[in-house]
């Protein structure tokens, strides 16, 4: 079974080919998607949708895995620029294309009459209007639906022309309301579209191709070592129990402390980051139905192997990397911890 699916047909070429450069690195660097995951601090599940071309990988996961595969910053980024344009390109068309839709929608459901059912009301109050008179004799229209010609001097004076019936207000009110939605929706599209290229040369991204927010400024009244860095999301007792990679503890805030060999292939390490205080256990080259643990102050968490080579426990608080203590036991009995001689 492949490990790659398709990519989608409709992939703009640039973002394909950055796509397809992704799991080549991959590919080359033998880790699993959960590894890679542990080690840029972005998560299994966006790892997927950027793989299989369903979003952009931001710039920081792009820069993330050029480090943890050992491949050229520059060369890597610059086929992120070319897909990152494509991927606007294909995002601004996309909006112009629903935003079309959604007037056209809007007209349909405010009964839009259009101008040519206002002409041929016109046409009927001026035809009602210059009917009367004598003989036919007024400036009104010929039974052949032409001007009636003028045939001598009226034998009275012309009585005042009947002025057009008024329409009841709320008939112009459907138009009023669909010219008035016309107007705010098209004001509005110009506005998506100036700001959507302004930013085409963008900052940095965050997870899931969202724009990185800038830096916060730290509330007056919050001691500044209660701020934690952006993406991250617990600290200390907060963590325990967490996954390390969705609180954001992983990747560059996160360091391998200790580590020991188990059975032939198999290694066990104590994850620690100082940023969360907390620390997790990790194991790699093992296989499906191994476990691993990780244990600090008499508490413990404890993952199992599943498909892929490798796997992590929940996290545990420390005050240091070096309180906890990280075990594996296969599944042919071989066992091995860390700190052990």
């Amino acid at each position: 079974m492949p490990r790659w699916k398709a990519l989608p047909d409709e992939l703009d070429p640039q973002i394909r080919e950055f796509a397809s450069q992704l799991r080549r690195l991959i590919d080359r660097s033998g880790l699993s998607i959960a590894a890679v995951a542990d080690r840029t601090g972005y998560s299994k599940t966006s790892w997927e949708r950027y793989l299989n071309g369903r979003l952009l990988a931001p710039r920081g996961a792009v820069v993330a895995l050029a480090e943890v595969t050992g491949t050229d910053i520059g060369h890597l980024t610059t086929m992120w620029e070319l897909a990152e344009r494509a991927w606007s390109r294909s995002e601004l068309r996309h909006d112009l294309t629903m935003e079309a839709l959604r007037i056209s929608q809007a007209r349909a459901a405010l009964g839009d009459p259009g101008p040519t059912a206002g002409a041929n009301a016109s046409t009927e109050t001026r035809g009602g209007s210059g009917s009367g008179g004598s003989g036919g004799s007024g400036s009104g229209i010929g039974g052949n639906g032409t001007p009636a010609r003028r045939t001598g001097a009226p034998a009275g004076p012309a009585p005042p022309a009947a002025a057009p019936p008024r329409q009841p207000s709320g008939a112009s009110r459907p138009r009023r309301a669909a010219l008035i939605l016309t107007g705010v929706l098209g004001a509005l599209l110009v506005i998506a579209a100036a700001v959507l290229f302004t930013d085409l040369g963008g900052g940095a991204t965050g997870d899931d191709g969202k724009k990185a927010a800038g830096t916060p400024t730290a509330s007056p009244s919050a001691p500044p070592s209660t701020t934690l860095p952006a993406g991250v999301k617990c600290a200390g007792a907060g963590c325990a129990g967490q996954d390390p990679e969705a609180m954001g503890c992983g990747g560059a805030f996160a360091t391998t402390v200790a580590r020991a060999r188990v059975g032939t292939a198999g290694q066990v390490e104590v994850r620690y980051s100082r940023t969360c205080g907390a620390a997790w256990a990790r194991i790699t080259g093992a296989g499906p139905g191994d476990t691993v643990r990780v244990t600090a102050a008499g508490t413990s968490q404890n993952a199992v192997v599943d498909a892929d080579a490798d796997a992590y426990t929940p996290m545990v608080a420390v005050a240091k990397g070096t309180d906890a203590t990280a075990c594996a036991t296969l599944r042919s009995g071989a066992k091995g911890c860390t700190g052990e001689r």
